[in-house]
Formats: structure tokens, C-alpha cells, sequence
């Protein structure tokens, strides 16, 4: 083979997601070998989600593959570093790709990669590989969008342009892996075996918390036929019973939607599915529309119920529309998830009482909480960077283990999200008339004692380790 991809997702060696058991295949490095294969290489994808690092030792040691490919993002970095040691022990070339090597070039160089590639994959990867083949891995400065060590310096080169026409690329290399094996976990678990699909790369959005490390700011979209004929060959070859659509906010081009609408229409598919979007791109009849689709689900970023905090997260949305949009989707049969965001820089205790008011207003069908930590690269990132703490090691934690000195400390987070959590919880159970007795007292003790948790510890800061 040219190149092994792979990737440092190890389900059943993750805890929390074990959780959730909610795997989606890496369509990052399925488009990359769909791509290269289209181009004559010979690639090999080891798609780690369902195996062991021991399977993959023995992959590696038994392919001695020349140059490897590793996608690194910030949930998997622990296990993407391990794997490098892995394959250069073995004697492979080791080239990182993704948000968190873009993030982090130096110290994925300094753990034992030997490229680092800032961007879309793809193309790079075309120039790249028989660069490598014929003279190693000196002499690059000429290849455009990678990070590399030269003697005792380290080469950033010239960014690389975006690929202008998503659609003139192959589908992703789904055949390269197990995708019965993805649907069958989910109907498992969830009753619904899924799929998921990508209808275009990047957001224009300039939310400070959010990183844009591979895609930048762009935004390109595929044609709606191109789409379309991506997902009848996903019904027709692995029969899911829904599709999750990984844009990163699927009814952002308003035109764009709903001639994909009218195209599914034409070609007589509606498969159930779920996306995520913004407040402020769901407007009712793009709401209807999305019903009349098959959609059951939308994961809205709301945030924060606080619109001082959504302001300062420079969101562009507004708090009080999003209790629109919930009731919208909501008559509309379509469930309504929310994001919740607690700790973000500035937060008050007033602020979280107002998210908490905005949930019981909205009354969404789920909402999931998460603290806000500071990813390298994101504005967020660079206001708070003089006061950011690494709770572990670099390469055995992630920027989801940052702390920011000066900020209520972890414990009075932990209280926070046990009284939101109850507290909305319990109004919910109230008023729809859904709860049982001790499912509400059990609600109202937890929300209670959040409270009073927070009250004992709200004068406690982070100070780190």
C-alpha cells in the first residue's frame, strides 16, 4: 500500500462513550481515501471505532505499512499519541491531520509524527505522498499546508487554498469499512440503525469558543443533487432506518434547503433524521419543511439563556427567539434539543438563573450540558490564555481538561449543573404532568441540594491542581 488511514476513536476504550454508544464512522478519512484511490494510490483504512489498540498492533506489525495517516481531534488525542509511537516503532512515516494537530503542530512533531497537515487533507496528501516515496520527508517547503521539522527548525509552509467544488469529489470510502457493524450498534441501542453524511465543509459563524482549525471560515456547499444521489446509494446499499446529517448547521443556505427538499421529494425519499442548526436559520417554514422531510430531531445551539453571555460569545443569536423556534419544531412533530454552555468567560450566577428561566420558558425535549473549556486557536482561547491550567498532561488529556484560573471553581460547577439539570427537570415533570411522585421528589432533593452547593462554594475559584 501507498498509505494506512486511521484514527484514534477506540470505542470500547472510552468510558463515556460507552455511554452514549453512539459511533459515526470518520468520514474525514473516508473522503480522503476515496479520494487518493480515485488518484491510483493504493490505501488502506484500519477503522479503530469497533477494535483494540492490540488489533491494531498486530495490523501494523503485520502491513508494515510506509506512511500512515492519523486523524487527530481533542477527544482522542491520548490514544492518537500512543498510536504514533506505535508506527514509528514499526518504521512508518507518520503523518497527523486534523482540528487538533492543526491546533497543536509542535508538540504532535515533538511526540513522534513526522508531518503535520494544516487543512483539507486531500489534496496534500496527493502532492505528498509521492514526495515521500521518492526523497522522504526533507525538502518539502514547496508543498503547500503542512507543518514539518527541518534539521532543528520547524517548517510552516504556505496555507493551502480550500478545494472550491465539493461536488466534483468521489463519495466517501464506505466500502474501505464496517458500516453494517455502525448500523447494528445503533439499532441496538437506540432502535435506529443510522448513517451519516455531509451536505457541506465548514461555518462562516465566528463564535469565540469554536474552533475552525481545518475548514477555517469558509463555507461550501455541494449541489443538491449530489447529495441526493449520495443518500439513495446510502438507502440502497445499507438500509439504515434514519440518517444523521454532520453539517455543522444544515439549514444555513435557505435556497440551497429547500431545492434539496423539493429533490428528495422528486426522487420519492423521506428517511427519519437529525441535524443540528441555529436559532436564527429556522424559520418557521423552514421548520415545516424539515417536518414534511422526515426529520424528528434539531440540536440547537442555544448556549446560554443569558443574552450578555451569548453577545460576549460573539453568537449572533437570540435568546428569547429561541423559545420560538422550540415551540415551532415542537408543533411541528420535530423534537428540540438544546446545547447548554456553563462557565463561559464573564458568566455570573445571574446568568445561569437566567439559562435555567430559558429552559423552563422553552421546555425542549433534551438539552445537554457541558463546561466551556478553552480550544487552542479560538478567540475564546486568546482572551483567557494567560489564565488557562492544564489539569493533566499534554499528551494524556486534551483542551476538554483545561481550567481557567479566576473562574468558580469545578466544584461549584459540578452543583450548577446538578441544580439546572433538576431544577428544569422538575418543572418539566410539574408541568406536563409527566412525573411520578418520587421521580419529582427525587428532582426537587437534587435541585435543592445543587443550590445549596453552589451557595457553599460560589467564592471558590479555579487555582488549578
Amino acid at each position: 500500500m501507498d498509505i494506512l488511514l486511521t484514527h484514534g476513536y477506540f470505542l470500547y476504550e472510552d468510558p463515556r462513550e460507552r455511554e452514549v454508544m453512539k459511533p459515526y464512522p470518520p468520514l474525514g478519512i473516508l473522503y480522503i481515501s476515496s479520494y487518493l484511490k480515485q488518484r491510483g494510490f493504493a490505501v488502506n483504512v484500519f477503522d479503530t471505532t469497533f477494535s483494540s489498540y492490540d488489533d491494531l498492533r498486530a495490523y501494523v506489525e503485520r502491513e508494515r505499512p510506509p506512511v500512515v495517516g492519523i486523524y487527530c481531534n481533542l477527544m482522542t488525542r491520548p490514544r492518537a499519541v500512543r498510536s504514533i509511537k506505535l508506527f514509528k516503532e514499526l518504521g512508518s512515516t507518520v503523518i497527523a491531520g486534523g482540528p487538533d494537530s492543526a491546533n497543536y503542530p509542535a508538540e504532535y512533531l515533538e511526540h513522534g509524527a513526522d508531518i503535520v497537515v494544516i487543512g483539507e487533507g486531500e489534496l496534500t496528501l496527493e502532492e505528498l505522498l509521492p514526495h515521500i516515496a521518492r526523497y522522504g520527508t526533507t525538502g518539502m517547503r514547496h508543498i503547500h499546508g503542512i507543518v514539518y521539522r527541518e534539521d532543528d527548525e520547524i517548517v510552516y509552509t504556505a496555507p493551502r487554498a480550500y478545494i472550491p467544488d465539493l461536488s466534483e469529489m468521489p463519495f466517501p470510502d464506505r466500502e474501505a469499512i464496517n458500516i453494517a457493524e455502525y448500523v447494528r450498534v445503533w439499532r441496538e441501542h437506540h432502535g435506529m440503525g443510522s448513517v451519516s453524511l455531509i451536505t457541506a465543509r465548514g461555518c462562516p459563524y465566528r463564535c469565540k469558543w469554536c474552533s475552525h482549525a481545518v475548514f477555517g471560515y469558509t463555507h461550501r456547499r455541494r449541489t443538491v443533487e449530489n447529495v441526493a444521489d449520495e443518500l439513495e446509494l446510502i438507502l440502497e446499499t445499507y438500509e439504515p432506518d434514519m440518517v444523521w446529517y454532520a453539517d455543522d448547521v444544515f439549514t444555513i443556505h435557505r435556497s440551497w434547503f429547500f431545492n434539496y427538499a423539493e429533490e428528495l421529494k422528486r426522487r420519492g425519499i423521506n428517511i427519519p433524521f437529525e441535524t443540528i442548526s441555529r436559532q436564527d436559520r429556522l424559520k418557521d417554514d423552514i421548520i415545516e419543511t424539515l417536518a414534511e422531510m422526515g426529520c424528528f430531531r434539531i440540536w440547537v445551539g442555544a448556549e446560554s439563556g443569558s443574552q450578555r453571555i451569548l453577545d460576549s460569545m460573539d453568537r449572533r443569536t437570540d435568546a428569547e427567539d429561541v423559545r420560538r423556534v422550540v415551540r415551532s419544531l415542537q408543533r411541528n412533530g420535530i423534537e428540540a434539543g438544546m446545547f447548554i454552555m456553563l462557565g463561559y468567560h464573564g458568566e455570573e450566577i445571574s446568568d445561569l438563573e437566567a439559562t435555567v428561566d430559558h429552559l423552563k420558558a422553552s421546555d425542549p425535549d433534551l438539552f445537554l450540558t457541558t463546561v466551556a473549556y478553552p480550544i487552542k486557536g479560538t478567540p475564546y482561547y486568546e482572551e483567557v490564555e494567560d489564565r488557562v491550567i492544564p489539569m493533566k498532561s499534554w499528551s494524556e488529556g486534551s483542551d476538554r481538561d483545561f481550567t481557567v484560573a479566576g473562574r468558580h471553581s469545578r466544584r461549584f460547577y459540578d452543583f450548577a449543573n446538578r441544580w439546572m439539570v433538576n431544577e428544569v427537570k422538575f418543572h418539566q415533570q410539574r408541568q406536563n404532568g409527566h412525573g411520578t411522585l418520587p421521580r419529582m421528589a427525587k428532582a426537587f432533593v437534587n435541585a435543592k441540594l445543587g443550590r445549596a452547593g453552589m451557595m457553599l462554594t460560589q467564592r471558590e475559584v479555579e487555582h488549578g491542581q
